[in-house]
């Protein structure tokens, strides 16, 4: 089964923002700024929504590559600035 990347991405914001919804209403506005960059830097653009970005681009790509190549990905570093 394929699922655009696209509708994936918006499955996974509407988790982030109830999580976030909830961890404001939770906790006091300084721990909940420091959470946020935490679950923004894990699942947003440089984390997991990257990630799978990078992934389907990957396999769009190995589904055009037709030559018999095998499949390999690069392990990639700790994303945490």
């Amino acid at each position: 089964m394929v699922i655009a990347l696209q509708t994936l991405l918006e499955l996974l914001n509407a988790r982030k923002n109830r999580v976030l919804l909830i961890a404001e209403s939770s906790l006091p506005e300084s721990q909940f700024r420091a959470f946020r960059k935490l679950l923004l830097c894990e699942f947003g653009e440089k984390g997991l929504e990257g990630d799978l970005q990078r992934i389907y681009a990957e396999d769009r790509n190995q589904g055009m590559d037709r030559n018999g190549r095998e499949y390999t990905t690069q392990e990639r570093g700790c994303h945490h600035e």
